[in-house]
């Protein structure tokens, strides 16, 4: 049997189990600890140890538990409802300022967190109902909300990201800063839908009434805005360090845990039950992903040791005749169509083994590839019918959202992201440029 052939019967086989609902991890995991048992003998199974061992001694990943810490503590602390707070004032006024001030929100609880279901959970809780109570267009904050917490995963301190630069041997803060021009030109694009959409169509989402606003006296939008802005302060003097390198990346993450934890003191909710629910989340969203890059790295090194890459590469490229970015097109519509069935994670290491070496054996810069990644995640999770973000937004909106209005209130938001991604396709400079400053320097 080829080698080629046996790469392929191990994808398939992955697949198989992957739809008997066993964890992605122990599919993943099993796969790659049994071919490399299989094909090489005792020795060979012990590739799956010399993975964990990798991990553990893999010093930059204790960011993650950190990092993760520090958006959890924030947000119950409930400190995200005091940013919500500052933003509802501040930009109510506007037409679909509510709207507009969501999104604001989703970039800062993005930057302390990482992950997109902490945006979703503050944006379903906090603001869909605020949205909703004041004749705000059902379908257009439903989408804002799905959108909007999307932006976890691009926005630094992306956990996905960390997953993406552990699997391809990219450094993290090189992928982060890549993450920040191109998170923060879709949140633009988002706020510009908002605008322009309320602007023709105001009735979506009007502004706040007269009398709520005359409510709150200069000195009370003052107080909110230093409340609200505790998060954004944490996040400029924890990047602040790292990037004028003072601090390392993990010191840096560190300083952000630790910043949180005061500022949750400062505003005297720092309580026993805070910090063991706290915990709780970080321990059980740490040990998920510790697993994860454990069966991805054991199930790669089986891949790499076929020559499964090399295969492929031929295929398109000799046989096939396609130029690289044909490929790379390819590459970017399988993901949405995997995403339709799988969470981020599953997706990364289930065909990490295969798209990232090929697209560095293609030519193309893998800090920008992990920013195209990252943007095909944030599609995939609102495509229907299996969106991740889709069911959870499901799970926490109120009766009156249904799930037909949940799948109309993603396509445009969709659309925006096909159209960032190709923004960023066609300009890599977008996500190389920042990396390329701090780091030569």
């Amino acid at each position: 049997m080829s080698y080629g052939l046996i790469a392929a019967l191990m994808f398939s086989s992955m697949m198989v189990l992957l739809l008997t609902g066993q964890r992605v991890f122990a599919v993943i995991g099993f796969v790659g600890a049994a071919a490399a048992l299989l094909l090489w003998g005792p020795g060979g199974a012990e590739m799956s140890f010399a993975s964990a061992i990798k991990v553990m001694r893999w010093y930059p990943l204790l960011t993650l538990p950190l990092f993760v810490f520090m958006g959890y503590m924030l947000a119950e602390s409930r400190i995200a409802e005091d940013l919500y707070k500052m933003f509802h004032v501040w930009t109510g006024p506007l037409r679909g300022g509510l709207a507009i001030g969501t999104i604001f929100m989703m970039v800062i609880i993005s930057a302390i967190n990482g992950l997109s279901v902490a945006g979703m959970a503050v944006g379903a809780t906090i603001a869909l109902p605020e949205l909703l109570k004041r004749g705000y267009d059902k379908v257009m904050v439903t989408g804002v909300i799905q959108a909007g917490s999307t932006l976890g995963i691009l926005v630094p301190p992306s956990v996905v990201l960390v997953l993406y630069g552990m699997i391809a041997r990219q450094p993290v803060g090189h992928l982060w800063l890549a993450g920040v021009f191109p998170g923060l030109l879709m949140a633009a694009i988002f706020i510009l839908y908002i605008v322009i959409r309320c602007w023709l169509q105001p009735n979506l989402g009007p502004p706040l009434p007269k009398e709520e606003r005359e409510q709150y006296s200069a000195a009370d939008k003052l107080r909110l805005l230093r409340a609200g802005l505790i998060p954004l302060f944490i996040f400029i003097a924890m990047t602040g360090l790292f990037v004028t390198g003072i601090t390392s990346l993990v010191e840096s993450s560190a300083v952000g845990a630790v910043a949180a934890m005061l500022a949750a003191a400062w505003q005297r909710r720092l309580t026993w039950q805070v910090l063991h629910d706290t915990t709780r989340k970080t321990l059980a969203i740490s040990a998920m992903f510790f697993w994860i890059i454990t069966a991805a790295l054991c199930f790669g090194a089986v891949f790499d040791g076929l020559g499964a890459v090399k295969s492929i590469e031929y295929l398109f490229l000799g046989e096939m005749g396609l130029e690289p970015w044909q490929v790379l097109v390819m590459m970017q519509l399988t993901f949405i169509i995997l995403g339709i069935f799988l969470d981020d994670t599953a997706m990364l290491v289930i065909v990490a083994p295969l798209f990232i070496p090929l697209a560095g054996a293609l030519g193309f810069d893998l800090i920008w590839y992990g920013v195209l990644y990252t943007i095909t995640c944030q599609i995939a999770y609102l495509t229907p019918p299996f969106g991740y973000n889709l069911f959870l937004m499901r799970a926490m909106a109120p009766p009156e959202i249904g799930l037909q209005d949940i799948y109309k209130s993603v396509v445009p938001f969709v659309g925006l992201m096909i159209f960032t991604l190709i923004i960023i396709g066609v300009f890599p400079e977008i996500a190389t440029w920042l990396p390329q400053q701090v780091y030569t320097k």
